[in-house]
This record gives structure tokens, sequence and C-alpha cells, in this order.
């Protein structure tokens, strides 16, 4: 059975993302143009990457979930690996583009991810200016 995009909402969002090795997010509205011409694009590659959740969020019906991204563009395409977002997009990707983006994520190695994340928060923590 092909796996075609969901509609994400935000009650579902936090499972979907934890429990599913790999997620595709498209940040899109009913208003936007090239919404319109990036969903079937998306819906495509989607089919072609059943072990991948590929999740539309309509940002008019989930204005919270586009806030806590920060959305300010729409389309905007976000991927999460092993709950841990680590791709962000605003605009429509090229079809190519998008299948490159899902085959990356399928090799990226999370073990390096996770200890980049935190040497940068090691970093951050250093930088910050004591108060004694």
């Amino acid at each position: 059975m092909l796996m075609a995009a969901i509609n994400l909402t935000e009650p579902e969002f936090a499972d979907t993302v934890e429990n599913n090795e790999i997620v595709l997010l498209d940040f899109w509205a009913e208003w936007c143009g090239p919404c319109k011409a990036y969903g079937p694009v998306y819906e495509r590659v989607s089919e072609e990457f059943p072990d991948v959740v590929f999740a539309k969020i309509d940002t008019e019906a989930e204005p919270q979930l586009a806030q806590a991204f920060n959305v300010r563009s729409i389309p905007t395409t976000i991927a999460f690996k092993e709950g841990i977002g680590v791709f962000i997009q605003p605009g429509a990707l090229p079809e190519d583009a998008l299948r490159d983006l899902v085959t990356k994520l399928g090799t990226l190695d999370m073990d390096e991810v996770r200890a980049e994340i935190q040497s940068q928060r090691e970093a951050e923590g250093e930088e910050e200016p004591s108060n004694e």
C-alpha cells in the first residue's frame, strides 16, 4: 500500500515525530499559490518512500504548529529524523531536491547529529556571561 501524504494536526504531532524514524512536514495554506504547485510534487515523492512519513500541516488550521517552528513563509518543508529536526527550507523544493533530501535523510548519521547538538549546547553554555 502506498503511504501518501497525511494531514497532521497538533494532537498527533508529537506522537508522529517521535514514533517514526523519518518525518517530513509540509507547512501550507489553501490560499497559497506556490503551496498548491508544491502539493502534487510532495505527494509524488511521498509515494516513492513508503517508509517515510510525509505530513502536511495547514497553517490556517494549525497556527500553533507554524508558530512553534517559526514558519514565516509557506510552503516550508521541515524534516525530522529520530525525533530531531534536521532540515528546514522555506519555499517549494524542486522534485529532484525533495527526492535527494529524503535519500540523504536515510543515510544521515544521527550519532553525529546528536554529538553536534551536544557540542553546540556546551559551547553556548560556556559563552554565557557569568553573574558572579
